[in-house]
């Protein structure tokens, strides 16, 4: 985990991954302390063979700008960009046109090698690693994912509490949950703490909590069966 801090957290890097398959890197998500992350851990741009982006909020995205730079001026080359296919456009027009724009015409193509991939199916994008996008409420007016992974693992990305997706989930085999934590209600936006320990406890159980505020050592107590995320951990799933 580069980072399981919600967008306002200053103790705690963005809520971006690091998934290692037996031959690929793939960072999941890219916002704002992403790659700052990574040289903390002693880790290199260039270690990373693809991108997969869940939604257009800024800590998931907003290092993008920097990774493109860095690998087609140092490292000259396009990494994968694997992006629910109703992101590509958006992506482009309303993020990072802006700033990688250099010639008229160009586009994301220009940076990555773009994956559009189908919400709603499971998409084999590397060996070893299928990939499942859930559209998921989040806010108003902007389209937001959250990724069934190898058929056991889910990771949300923010999204309102929705416990008919986790049941739904854990009936398919889901093993473990990566999910999103507002730690203080109201969770408009997000999920609670207090939402999330509604659940059944044989729910519970697979849940790790993520994307939560600085205040977080104050709830370790908190959650009950349920465990936190932690920063700069490798986790074996």
């Amino acid at each position: 985990m580069l980072g399981t801090g919600n967008a306002f957290a200053k103790l705690y890097f963005n809520t971006n991954a690091l998934i290692y398959t037996e031959q690929h890197t793939i960072l999941l998500d890219c916002g704002n302390t992403a790659l700052l992350s990574m040289h903390k851990l002693g880790k290199s741009v260039n270690d990373i063979d693809a991108v997969l982006i869940s939604h257009i909020h800024a800590d998931h995205i907003g290092g993008l700008e920097e990774l493109a730079f860095q690998m087609k001026f140092i490292y000259k080359r396009k990494p994968l960009l694997f992006i629910p296919e109703t992101l590509v456009i958006p992506l482009w027009e309303s993020s990072l046109k802006g700033g990688l724009l250099q010639d008229e015409g160009a586009s994301l193509d220009e940076y990555f090698e773009v994956r559009p991939i189908v919400p709603g199916i499971s998409n084999e994008l590397l060996p070893g690693f299928t990939v499942e996008p859930i559209q998921t409420d989040h806010i108003p007016n902007k389209i937001s994912y959250s990724f069934f992974i190898n058929g056991t693992f889910f990771y949300s990305a923010d999204l309102k509490f929705n416990p008919e997706l986790l049941h739904a989930l854990v009936e398919r085999g889901c093993q473990t949950i990566f999910h999103d934590c507002q730690l203080r209600p109201p969770g408009i936006v997000h999920t609670t703490l207090d939402e999330l320990s509604s659940l059944p406890e044989h729910i519970q159980e697979r849940v790790w909590l993520m994307h939560y505020e600085d205040i977080k050592p104050n709830y370790e107590d908190k959650a009950g069966i349920m465990r936190f995320v932690e920063q700069h951990v490798r986790y074996t799933l």
